[in-house]
């Protein structure tokens, strides 16, 4: 007798997202020195944000999975978030469970650009470098495998590029 392929969703998921990543997985090192620097600028992110109003997504959250976008070289942020949707390691980084809701892609235009100008996107990254840099912590392997290799551009097509985007709304900030 041929089996059903009926699609049953289930009520309650069982999964634990910390027995799902392997024990030798680099994120965990690179997660563990993350949370450590983002703790320690707990009291920034503190005074960025008002006491007042609806509660926001963590920034922690927000920058965790502005790292995961650089480590795998994700293109967009609408790419970044479906595969936070669909990969438990993303989620698990990120530090949601299996059952959370993802935010919209376009969470991180607005609030970026005003933490970039409050300069709270590039302290995190200092800091994981130097905590990166301890005896005693691994150093993660960055392969030349995974990032893409662009074909030089003449001095001339990058001054053309330069003008192009100075002329922009975008760029002039």
């Amino acid at each position: 007798m041929r089996g059903s392929d009926a699609v049953a969703g289930s009520l309650f998921s069982y999964v634990d997202l910390e027995k799902r990543v392997r024990a030798d997985h680099p994120l965990r090192v690179i997660r563990e020195i993350v949370n450590a620097t983002l703790v320690a600028m707990s009291a920034e992110f503190d005074a960025l944000y008002s006491p007042f109003g609806r509660e926001s997504i963590p920034p922690e959250r927000l920058l965790r999975a502005l790292l995961l976008q650089a480590f795998y070289t994700i293109r967009s942020e609408r790419q970044l978030v479906e595969r936070i949707k669909f990969d438990l390691l993303f989620r698990w980084f990120v530090g949601l469970g299996v059952g959370d809701p993802v935010w919209d892609a376009t969470t991180f235009t607005r609030p970026c650009c005003t933490d970039q100008r409050a300069g709270a996107v590039s302290l995190p990254l200092p800091g994981v470098m130097r905590r990166g840099r301890t005896p005693g912590v691994p150093a993660p392997a960055c392969g030349s495998a995974h990032r893409p290799r662009w074909p030089p551009r003449s001095p001339a097509a990058r001054r053309s590029a330069s003008a192009a985007c100075r002329r922009s709304p975008v760029c002039s900030g």
